[in-house]
């Protein structure tokens, strides 16, 4: 039975209602809308909400209540973030937003908003130490993170509304509005010592995600979202200075920034490099994951509301929602470990842990496009793993784990569009992950499990893969050996296949 709940951030800046539909087995947003509102223009310098970015905020509220009694959404959760929290009239606002829409909305203390971010970037990366930012239009959170628990939190009134409104003036920026404002954050960065204690940094918002989408089409990368993507305080650097010399119309027209955040992406995009360089860090991981997602997890999860693999649950969660035979991609992981396992320990290869791991999410994802059509399902199911995003998983990883799966059935392996993504020995790594994938299949592919198990004897220049049946397996030792020239291909050495 499927649940939905919809949460509605009312952030300073933009205003989200998404929707989260959920199973048993599996979760994912199926809707969503964005308007850019600005309630906290102007707030900074009177202390309270302005009457013309309330009304926009009000009727916003109204649009999405409407919205939500028009798709049946009974589970509604409004949230606001430091515009309202600040705001000397925020119980009018309240009192409106519930007259006008009927919805009570709920804010959030500066601790409470941090921790909602905090949940949202550890279920969506393999951050275990380290910092979570969440840079907002009118709030900057960051949390202590040790051992994949919140040590420390707190909030500041950096958001990127209020850092533009207090520095910029619209035009291309001077040098000394950029140096007041690098120096004031680091000023206010001075109360959390505790940012240099080390481990790795996670950013969260808006700012964040237009500030990686950027720097990674500048780089000339291939694009399906910026899910895991490391931006260098070198890479933001460089960008800053070009943002610098734009007017702010001009930025809006930056690839990879909206045309919205034109204005305001300069000032955030200092706070970011502000807290890098404050925490000593040399890149920061960027989410597609926000506020509205830690909400999320907090109702799916319980408490403690984290995954106890992100990796893991980011691969079984997206083969569920397309509805994977997982008794076939199980048996299929389990067989392609087994002989990857075995080569490894004959000195066949390395044995390296990362691509065993890749290894593993290929064979639990390459069906999944038989859900969207069979004949070219290989095609569908690399389509469907890079755009989901897999959360746990670097661009570089979910483009191997993408390609594996494009060729488990049929072609030659290649790094193809993929190319800049990849380090040295990567098309190598994808043969080896395409050969044994490709192996594994064609042992299962009567998915019966007939073969239940398998091992390997190394001799000179070749591998006798023995299987192991308790019926006949006739068709899956065919299937096997049709594949010696990739075999060959990827470890150098003949295959022959035993019952």
């Amino acid at each position: 039975m499927e649940d939905r709940l919809a949460v509605i951030d009312v952030g300073s800046n933009s205003f989200r209602l998404v929707v989260f539909t959920s199973t048993e087995h599996w979760w994912k947003r199926t809707d969503e809308i964005h308007e850019s509102v600005r309630v906290g223009e102007g707030l900074d310098a009177a202390g309270e909400l302005q009457p013309e970015p309330m009304e926009r905020a009000l009727e916003t509220l109204e649009l999405y209540a409407h919205f939500c009694r028009a798709t049946g959404i009974e589970r509604v959760r409004p949230v606001a973030t430091s515009a309202i929290r600040d705001a000397g009239n925020q119980a009018e606002f309240l009192r409106a937003a519930r007259q006008r829409s009927g919805l009570d909305v709920e804010v959030l203390p500066g601790e409470e908003e941090a921790r909602y971010g905090y949940l949202a970037a550890v279920n969506s990366t393999t951050l275990e130490d380290g910092v979570v930012l969440d840079l907002g239009g009118g709030s900057m959170q960051l949390t202590r993170v040790r051992g994949r628990r919140a040590a420390e939190a707190r909030s500041w009134p950096l958001g990127a509304v209020r850092m533009t409104e207090r520095f910029f003036n619209g035009g291309a920026a001077k040098r000394k509005q950029l140096k007041a404002l690098r120096e004031h954050v680091a000023a206010e960065l001075e109360a959390a010592p505790w940012l240099a204690d080390g481990g790795r940094m996670a950013g969260i918002g808006g700012t964040v995600r237009n500030l990686a989408a950027a720097a990674q089409l500048a780089a000339g990368l291939p694009s399906y979202g910026i899910q895991g993507f490391r931006l260098t305080r070198d890479a933001l650097g460089e960008l800053i200075g070009e943002l610098a010399a734009m007017t702010p119309a001009e930025r809006g027209k930056v690839a990879g920034i909206k045309s919205e955040r034109g204005d305001l992406i300069l000032a955030g995009a200092l706070v970011v490099e502000a807290v890098m360089e404050a925490a000593g860090y040399d890149d920061l991981e960027a989410t597609e994951a926000g506020l509205r997602e830690g909400v999320f997890f907090e109702t799916l999860l319980g408490d403690p509301p984290l995954f106890e693999d992100v990796r893991v649950a980011s691969v079984h969660n997206l083969a569920a929602q397309y509805h994977a035979d997982f008794a076939h991609t199980n048996h299929v992981a389990q067989l392609a470990l087994e002989m990857w396992d075995a080569l490894a320990a004959q000195g066949v290869h390395r044995g390296d842990a990362e691509e065993r791991d890749l290894l593993w999410a290929a064979a639990m994802l390459h069906d999944i496009g038989v859900a969207v059509d069979y004949d070219d399902h290989h095609k569908h199911s690399r389509y469907l793993i890079l755009n989901a995003g897999l959360p746990g998983y670097s661009p570089r990883e979910s483009a191997l784990i993408g390609q594996a799966a494009r060729y488990h059935r049929k072609g030659t392996p290649g790094l193809g569009e993929f190319a800049p993504l990849a380090r040295a020995g990567d098309a190598e790594m994808l043969d080896r992950l395409s050969a044994i994938l490709r192996l594994a299949e064609q042992l299962e592919r009567s998915r019966d499990q007939a073969v239940h198990a398998t091992d390997v004897d190394v001799h000179d220049g070749s591998v006798e893969l023995r299987l192991h049946a308790s019926e006949d397996v006739t068709i899956a030792r065919w299937a096997a050996e049709r594949q010696g020239d990739l075999f060959r291909r990827a470890f150098g050495r003949d295959l022959s296949v035993s019952a």
